[in-house]
């Protein structure tokens, strides 16, 4: 995933974060911040946050569909990051899957830096628990390896465009959180 990866880059990865691969993405997620947006994070942080939960229903919605099309995803995630998740759908689409349900994202509190470009990295623990990919026709359950990491690091990079933060990238870590 841009972001991270998908439900079928992280089939590979295991419990002990020996293995791994790229990430998931599917119905709108479910954010938990680890930070109480009202009470511990400036303006800047919350609108990151904001921006990457944002990112993260989008990517939901296309993974729910295996497109784009129709998401908001153009307007939270640059086109590098883009790539990836395209990526994943067009493999979806091969396949003749979608996803169900939603993962929930329990991303903290950003690293804001400034600069002539403002940049900021956060850290998440994705949890896909309830993140299904089916065979679009028969509506049956995908089998994926019992061994990939249901609850995973991730970790974002963003970057502000004029008055707005933009995904610019997003990796899914090799260990279980």
């Amino acid at each position: 995933m841009l972001l991270a990866g998908s439900l079928l880059a992280l089939a590979s990865c295991s419990d002990n974060a020996r293995e791994a691969s790229h990430a998931d993405r599917s119905k709108t997620p479910s954010a938990r911040p680890s930070a109480s947006p009202s009470s511990t994070l400036d303006s800047e942080q919350a609108a990151v946050l904001a921006a990457y939960t944002q990112s993260w229903q989008a990517q939901a919605e296309a993974y729910a569909q295996a497109s784009s099309a129709g998401t908001d995803l153009r307007k939270t995630t640059t086109l590098r990051a883009l790539g990836l998740v395209e990526q994943d759908l067009e493999t979806m689409r091969k396949a003749g899957q979608v996803t169900t349900g939603r993962p929930v994202i329990r991303p903290r509190a950003p690293e804001v830096t400034g600069g002539e470009v403002p940049k900021a990295t956060l850290v998440d623990c994705v949890d896909t628990t309830n993140w299904v990919l089916i065979d679009k026709l028969t509506r049956k359950k995908v089998p994926l390896p019992t061994s990939r990491l249901i609850r995973y690091v991730n970790t974002a990079k963003l970057e502000k465009w004029g008055t707005k933060w933009m995904v610019t990238e997003l990796a899914a870590q090799k260990q279980a959180c």
